[in-house]
């Protein structure tokens, strides 16, 4: 149980809810009747694996239901990822057949706008803003522009603070008097820490949450803030962003954030790496080449460059368990 406390703390989550979930661990492992399977110190990380992916929650998806078009509103502090989410958003939801428009709610960060103009421009996805115009005038105008338009999808980036008050809390609650969103995701750095608790119930108790987005998972961090605000506001988790980068995001999945926090890697996020950037009739050229001798430097570059389209190297390690441990160890 020492070993799982000290487990969960360096994965940064919250010491109450540490101390709530080891307990429930405790209560369970006590008693229970060792399978013929495994030894005991294996049952006790079996029990500890459920636990988990019980805290964390099940899957849940958007919620695209009803008339169009549907409103998701993407709020948070201020250089948690907001901009950079509603393009991965826009991004997934428009190879999923939707018609997005993008909606700058955020006239007060220097080059916000053109941030997201410049994503919109990458993704050929439209950006709403007009200067001058307060931001919950701007969602209502966006609004009617995607009802005339044929928009399916309307995705409003709002701005953000370096930490919470009340002029962000009011806009906040203006802005969502005039469009109301079918969601509303709060964007959290998963590299805040324990911090990401308060974050979500400052923010909680001013607007309704339908969801959370965790950002920055490339990092150093496991992702034990996503226990925490699991645990302390029941906010589902809907997306996770691993990168920079626009495809740099996937949905969530109990079974391998829990491996993530435990030290026990994501195989089936790093198989799916590897098919989205390996093309397989190249790779079939290039080991025919190796096994005839005809293998040169330039199919040496090729693959060099599909391993690097994976991400860091520090990052695949990640995905390995205990990878990134036996790294720092030798």
């Amino acid at each position: 149980m020492r070993e799982v406390r000290l487990a969960l703390l360096e994965a940064d989550v919250n010491y109450g809810v540490v101390k709530d979930f080891v307990a429930r661990v405790r209560e369970r492992s006590v008693g229970q009747e060792v399978s013929k399977a495994l030894n005991p110190g294996q049952q006790v990380v079996k029990i500890v694996n459920e636990e988990l992916i019980n805290t964390l929650g099940p899957a849940e998806r958007l919620n695209l239901s009803g008339a169009h078009p549907h409103i998701i509103m993407l709020i948070g502090l201020q250089g948690s990822g907001k901009t950079t989410a509603a393009g991965k958003l826009g991004r997934i939801l428009r190879s999923q057949g939707e018609r997005v428009l993008l909606v700058a709610c955020d006239p007060y960060r220097p080059a916000a706008v053109r941030q997201l103009e410049t994503l919109g421009e990458r993704l050929n996805i439209p950006v709403a803003y007009e200067p001058g115009l307060a931001p919950p005038e701007l969602a209502k105008q966006a609004l009617e522009k995607a009802q005339k338009g044929g928009f399916t999808v309307l995705i409003l980036d709002t701005a953000g603070r370096s930490q919470l008050d009340d002029a962000l809390m009011e806009e906040l609650r203006a802005i969502q008097s005039r469009v109301s969103p079918a969601e509303v995701l709060l964007v959290v750095d998963a590299m805040i820490g324990q911090e990401a608790v308060n974050i979500a119930k400052g923010f909680r108790d001013v607007i309704p949450l339908t969801g959370l987005v965790l950002t920055k998972m490339d990092g150093d961090a496991r992702g034990g803030a996503a226990i925490s605000i699991r645990s302390v506001t029941g906010v589902p988790i809907k997306y996770l962003a691993t990168g920079e980068a626009l495809d740099a995001i996937e949905a969530y999945d109990p079974d391998r954030l829990a491996g993530r926090i435990l030290g026990m890697g994501d195989i089936l996020g790093l198989i799916e790496k590897a098919e989205s950037a390996y093309d397989e009739k190249t790779a079939r050229e290039q080991a025919e080449k190796l096994m005839t001798g005809e293998f040169t430097l330039q199919d040496f570059a090729d693959q060099l460059r599909q391993i690097r389209k994976m991400g860091s190297f520090g990052q695949l390690l990640e995905m390995l368990p205990g990878g990134m441990d036996k790294w720092r160890a030798r």
